[in-house]
Order: C-alpha cells, then sequence, then structure tokens
C-alpha cells in the first residue's frame, strides 16, 4: 500500500501554519498520524499537503489550572498517561486513556489529532463531550472556541473549517468530592469500543445525586451526552428501579446500526450493562468521597 502523492510543509510557528493551510486548498494537518497515515495508506484521504505541526513550539504543553487542563495540538497520549497530575486531579481523563489503542499508537498519536479525527467510539472525544469541554481553533480569520456539543457532527465529521488548526483541547476538571466510572468494552483489548459509558457524579447529604454527567461513545454517530438518562436519575438514590429505567432511557439513544462487530440490539444490551456498571461504580466513589484516581 502505498499513499498518494502529497506535499509536505513544515512550518515553524502557528502563524506561518495558519497562513500555509489557507493558502493550500486541500491541506491536512499531521501531529501523530496515527490515523491520518492509514488513512493515506488505504486511499481514503486524499490531500494536496500534508502540514506537519511537530516542529511548532508550545503546542506540545499540558496545562493545569483550578478549572482544567489544557492539552497543546503536539500532546501525545502517552503524555497524558504518564502525567501524574492528571490522574490526581480529572482521574476520569486518566482512566480513560488506557483505552485508548495500544501503546505504539499512544507513544506517537495525539490527543487533539484524535478529537479531530472524531471517531465516533473514541474516548477522548467521549471525555471532551462528557465533561462540557472545548477546543480552540486558530486560522488567519483569528481564534475561536467550539465547544465539544458543537464540534462533532457526524463521524470523522467535525465543524472545524477547512483553513482552521485546532491548537488546543480544554478539559474541565470534575467535582473532587464526586465520583466517576469509565466503563468499555472492546472485542480485543485496544481496539475501538463497540460500547462505552462515562458519569460524572455528586450526591448530597441525604445521598441523593446531585449533579450528573454521563456520556457515551460507539452507541451513535458521535459521542453524545445521555441527557434523557441524567434527568431520569438526578435527585434519586439509585434504587434498582431507577437503574433500571435508565436502561430503558438510554435504548433510545443507542443508533449505531449493526455493522461487522455488533447488532443495534446487541449494543443496546451492552451499553446498558455498561451504564448499570457505571452508575454504581460513580455513586460508590462519591460516598466514599474520593474523586482520585485509584487504578
Amino acid at each position: 500500500m502505498k499513499p498518494p502523492v502529497f506535499d509536505y510543509l513544515t512550518p515553524s510557528s502557528l502563524t506561518e501554519a495558519a497562513q500555509v493551510i489557507n493558502e493550500t486548498p486541500g491541506a491536512m494537518i499531521i501531529a501523530g498520524g496515527q490515523s491520518l497515515i492509514p488513512a493515506l495508506n488505504f486511499k481514503l484521504a486524499w490531500p494536496s499537503a500534508l502540514i506537519d505541526i511537530r516542529n511548532i513550539p508550545d503546542l506540545d504543553t499540558i496545562q493545569i489550572n483550578d478549572n482544567e487542563i489544557i492539552v497543546g495540538a503536539g500532546v501525545r497520549h502517552c503524555d497524558v498517561e504518564k502525567d501524574q497530575r492528571i490522574g490526581k486531579r480529572h482521574p476520569i481523563m486518566h482512566k480513560a486513556m488506557a483505552y485508548v489503542a495500544h501503546s505504539p499508537i499512544r507513544n506517537r498519536g495525539t490527543v487533539v489529532g484524535s478529537i479531530c479525527h472524531a471517531d465516533a467510539a473514541a474516548e477522548m472525544p467521549l471525555i471532551l463531550v462528557l465533561t462540557d469541554g472545548y477546543v480552540t481553533a486558530t486560522s488567519v480569520d483569528g481564534s475561536r472556541t467550539i465547544a465539544a456539543r458543537d464540534f462533532f457532527k457526524f463521524h470523522m465529521t467535525t465543524s472545524r473549517h477547512d483553513n482552521e488548526i485546532i491548537q488546543t483541547a480544554h478539559f474541565p476538571i470534575p467535582n473532587s468530592t464526586g465520583g466517576y466510572s469509565f466503563q468499555e468494552f472492546a472485542r480485543r483489548s485496544g481496539d475501538y469500543a463497540i460500547a462505552a459509558i462515562a458519569c460524572l457524579m455528586t450526591l448530597d447529604k441525604s445521598g441523593k445525586i446531585e449533579e450528573i454527567k454521563i456520556a457515551g461513545c460507539g452507541i451513535s454517530q458521535r459521542p453524545i451526552r445521555l441527557s434523557n438518562v441524567e434527568q431520569l436519575v438526578i435527585g434519586t438514590t439509585l434504587t434498582e428501579n431507577d437503574v433500571s429505567q435508565a436502561i430503558e432511557a438510554l435504548a433510545e439513544s443507542v443508533t449505531s446500526p449493526d455493522d461487522i462487530h455488533a447488532t443495534n440490539k446487541y449494543r443496546k444490551y451492552l451499553a446498558g450493562k455498561l451504564l448499570s456498571k457505571s452508575l454504581i461504580e460513580a455513586k460508590e466513589r462519591a460516598q466514599g468521597g474520593n474523586h482520585h484516581e485509584n487504578g
């Protein structure tokens, strides 16, 4: 397999990169290349040029402040995986990273690259949606922020403009007194999820759910917030009946068609099991008051 012919460009600054992509119709950005290179080899992508942003300063940094974790476009999955600060401040993000592909891919692939690739079964887009995160896009026209709920449009389709470069991804930090859970099922470790459910939860003093966020991937044509399920369980103590009703509501959001991996019916069953485990585990963590990564 050989890729199509393309020009290879290596800008040294973000401003230069923005000018190059604006002046080069059909150009594509490459950072880690773990999704793009296979697409080129299979002739699924035909760029006029590849714009390599790896030499641009400051894109490979992780910034952590009081409210969010900011991941630059050059940050690799393994950088997040090995950063113990993220394990303490954003444990569900750290937990999800262990499910991303295989170690060699995490050593090369970038977090922002995965978000831009926008596979409907990928973990980092799911975490961005779950936490109400956003990305910053840069072009010759300036910069703009795009909320995760608006960024992901369809499988491998985003609202990024052709002349924009996604510079950073912003992951809001969850409540430190809350609980979390990330549940995924794949055919083999490292494969894309057949279904995955992630949950963030805080309880009030009486043990009822005060705040909750639930999202899923692999079950629709993009990562989705499960707002209907959230509304059902908020204010409850998660009795067996509460969980059963949540599973029934979830089925409406499982819209992925039958494919070589699973039928829609099986995905609904699987997602329900994962939701049940996720709700129970998040509640247990919230009751324990320990939101830190514990393995």
